[in-house]
C-alpha cells in the first residue's frame, strides 16, 4: 500500500529463477517502438491493455512431468543374487518444482515399496542449487540421496511440455528386469511321463457320481465284538473309497459318522521289507500294484479294507445301473443280513436266603446296582398309624410255652408284622420284641410270586405260621372290630363274623357289670334320704305305665319323683340312661 492505495507487487524471480527487471522492456515492447511512427492527424492507435499477471502456482497447478526409472540396489546377503533391480516412477510438480519417487508394489517381493521419497524440492549439488525440470530428460543418471537413478522413459505430456520449452528429448530406453524375478517367472520344466489315463477327464467325467454300498463289519473276533452296518463310497471322480458307521439310537457307541476318512485303498502290495515293522511304514504308490477299483465291489462279496472284513449285502438304484451298463451285472437280489432271534433265556431267581423281604433280595438278581423296591405312597398316608393287634398264643410242645402271651401287630400303611411278647415276672423268659417289624409270607408261596398275610387271615382260633414258630389267635382289640366293619366291603364275611362273635359277648358282659354296679351306688343316695312309702312309690309308676311296657319318659320320672320327695342328681340320671335306660 502507498498513500492509502493498494499496488501490484510483481514478480522478481520468474520460471527457472531468472531475475526480473521491473523497469526493463521486454522484446516485444522494444519492437514496437522501433516501428512506431508519428501521426498528426489521428495521433497514436489505441492498444488494448495488457493481461494481468498469471502466478506459477496457477499456471501450472495439477501439471506433473512423469519419468520411469530404475535403479540397482546390491544385495550381500543372499547366495542366489549379488544386485535386484527396482523400478520406480519419479514425478516432477511444475508448480512449486518439488519432486517425489514412488516405487510400484509387487505382491510377495519383501521389500517395502511404495513412496521412497517424499515430495519436496530435491538438492542438486552442495552449493544450494535444487533440480529444475531442465535438468531432466531421456537416458541420464540422476543421484538423488546417494543413489542413481537411470531415466528411461516418460509419458505423452513430458515429452510435449519439454518440447515446447526448446528441449530436446532423447530417445526412449528399455527397461532392464530383475534376472532374479525374471528366473522364477519362466516355467519349470518338468519330467516327460509316459502317457496314463488322464485324471482331469475322468474327474469331468465322473464328478459327483459315488457308488453307494450297504455293508456288515464283521468284528465278533475281537472281545465285546459285534455286527456294524456301515455304507460304503466309491467316488468315480478320484478312485477313493469313503466307509461310514450307522448309527442307532442307544446302540452304546461314539457317535463318529466316518469309519475310514476318504481315501485311495491298496489293494495287492509289493514285497515289503520283512525285518522292518511295516505298522510304521507309509505306503507309497510304487509299493502298490493293485488298487481297489469299481470291479471288485459288488454284491455278496467280502472285502477286507485296511485290516477289516466287510461283507456288502445292497446297493442303491445308481450303483445297480452302473454295473448294468458297464459289466453287464444284472442279478442285483440282496442278502439278508438279519439276526435270528435268540431265544430268551429264563432267568431262574434263587430261593429266599431268610435275609430280608423276598422283594428287597430279589433286586440283586434283576440288576448290578440294586434299587430299593416301590412303595404304595397314597396307602401309606391313608393308613397312616393305623395297627390292628391281635392277641396269640404259642403252639409248642414244651410246658412253659404253654403260658406264653404274643401281641401281634399288623401296620395297615406297608402291610408289615411285628410281634412283642409282655415280660412277666419271674417266668424265666425274657419278654419283649420276638419279631421286628417285616412282611410274613405264607407258608406254600414262591420267592417268585410271595403271598404275604392280611387282615383277612386273622380270624379268631386260626393258626399262622412266622418263620417255623405256629401261633393261635386268641383275641384282638376293639379297634380291628370298627376298621372290619367299615371296610367290610374289602374283607371276608367269615372273618368279620368271627371277630364279632368274639368280642360281642365280652362287650354285654361289661355293660351288664356297670350297670349293677351303677344301681348300687344310687341306691346309696337314697339311703341318705328320709325314709318314704316304697309300695306308693311303685303304685304311681304302675299308674303312669299305662300299656305295661315297663319304661317311662325323663318328664314323667322326674315328676313322680318331686311328688314323693326323692331328691334327683342329674349326672346319675345320664349315667342310668347311658348305660341301660335309654327311654329315661
Amino acid at each position: 500500500f502507498k498513500n492509502g492505495y493498494a499496488f501490484s507487487r510483481l514478480p522478481r524471480e520468474g520460471i527457472g529463477g531468472d531475475t526480473l527487471f521491473a523497469n526493463q522492456l521486454s522484446q516485444d515492447e522494444l519492437d514496437d517502438l522501433c516501428t512506431k511512427r508519428t501521426t498528426l492527424t489521428y495521433g497514436q492507435v489505441k492498444r488494448s491493455a495488457p493481461s494481468r499477471f498469471t502466478p506459477a502456482f496457477v499456471e501450472y497447478d495439477k501439471k506433473v512431468l512423469k519419468f520411469d526409472a530404475y535403479f540397482m540396489e546390491e544385495v550381500s546377503i543372499s547366495p542366489v543374487e549379488n544386485y535386484r533391480i527396482r523400478h520406480v516412477g519419479i514425478y516432477y510438480y511444475l508448480e512449486d518444482d518439488s519432486m517425489c519417487i514412488i516405487e510400484p508394489v509387487v505382491k510377495n517381493s519383501g521389500l517395502v515399496q511404495g513412496k521412497l521419497m517424499k515430495r519436496h524440492r530435491v538438492p542438486k549439488n552442495d552449493q544450494g542449487d535444487f533440480y529444475h525440470w531442465k535438468d531432466l530428460n531421456l537416458g541420464i543418471d540422476l543421484h538423488i540421496y546417494g543413489r542413481t537413478y537411470r531415466l528411461v522413459n516418460c509419458d505423452a505430456f513430458t515429452k510435449v511440455f519439454l518440447e515446447s520449452q526448446g528441449i530436446v528429448v532423447n530417445p526412449e530406453e528399455e527397461m532392464v528386469l530383475d534376472p532374479y524375478t525374471e528366473q522364477h517367472r519362466t516355467p519349470v520344466q518338468k519330467p516327460m511321463v509316459p502317457a496314463s489315463p488322464d485324471p482331469f477327464r475322468q474327474f469331468l467325467a465322473y464328478d459327483t457320481k459315488v457308488l453307494r454300498f450297504y455293508a456288515i463289519w464283521d468284528d465278533t473276533n475281537c472281545p465285546f465284538g459285534d455286527h456294524h452296518p456301515c455304507i460304503i463310497h466309491y467316488f468315480l471322480a478320484d478312485d477313493t473309497v469313503e466307509v461310514r458307521e450307522v448309527h442307532r439310537r442307544n446302540d452304546g457307541r461314539d457317535p463318529f459318522p466316518i469309519l475310514m476318512k476318504r481315501q485311495r485303498l491298496p489293494k495287492v502290495f509289493e514285497d515289503k521289507n520283512k525285518n522292518f515293522p511295516s505298522c510304521v511304514l507309509e505306503i507309497t504308490d510304487h509299493e502298490v500294484k493293485e488298487w481297489y477299483s469299481p470291479k471288485d465291489f459288488g454284491i455278496g462279496k467280502t472285502l477286507t479294507l485296511l485290516g477289516r472284513t466287510f461283507l456288502i449285502y445292497d446297493c442303491d438304484k445308481f450303483t445297480q445301473d452302473f454295473y448294468r451298463e458297464k459289466y453287464g451285472v444284472t442279478d442285483f437280489q440282496p442278502l439278508d443280513v438279519h439276526k435270528k432271534p435268540t431265544k430268551k433265556v429264563v432267568q431262574v431267581i434263587p430261593p429266599h436266603n431268610g435275609f430280608g423281604i423276598p422283594e428287597d433280595s430279589l433286586q440283586n438278581c434283576l440288576s448290578l446296582v440294586p434299587k430299593p423296591p416301590r412303595k404304595n405312597i397314597i396307602k401309606m398316608l391313608e393308613n397312616n398309624l393305623k395297627v390292628l393287634r391281635y392277641q396269640m398264643a404259642l403252639e409248642s410242645p414244651v410246658p412253659e410255652d404253654k403260658n406264653r402271651i404274643f401281641i401281634l401287630s399288623y401296620f395297615l400303611s406297608d402291610d408289615t408284622v411285628s410281634i412283642f411278647e409282655p415280660p412277666v415276672r419271674n417266668s424265666g423268659i425274657l419278654g419283649g420284641k420276638y419279631l421286628k417289624r417285616t412282611k410274613v409270607t405264607k407258608p406254600g408261596s414262591t420267592p417268585e410270586n410271595p403271598i404275604y398275610y392280611e387282615p383277612s387271615d386273622f380270624t379268631i382260633g386260626s393258626t399262622i405260621e412266622v418263620f417255623g414258630h405256629r401261633f393261635v389267635i386268641t383275641d384282638a382289640d376293639t379297634f380291628v372290630l370298627n376298621y372290619l366293619e367299615n371296610h367290610a366291603e374289602n374283607f371276608p364275611a367269615a372273618t368279620l363274623q368271627s371277630i364279632r362273635d368274639h368280642l360281642r359277648p365280652q362287650k354285654v358282659e361289661v355293660e351288664t357289670k356297670d350297670l349293677d354296679d351303677l344301681i348300687v351306688e344310687v341306691q346309696k343316695e337314697l339311703k341318705l334320704q328320709e325314709p318314704f312309702n316304697t309300695r306308693k312309690f311303685h303304685e304311681a309308676f304302675h299308674h303312669f305305665d299305662k300299656e305295661g311296657s315297663g319304661f317311662l319318659d325323663q318328664t314323667t320320672f322326674l315328676n313322680i319323683c318331686d311328688r314323693f320327695h326323692v331328691p334327683t342328681s342329674t349326672i346319675l340320671l345320664k349315667k342310668v340312661r347311658w348305660k341301660g335306660c335309654p327311654d329315661l
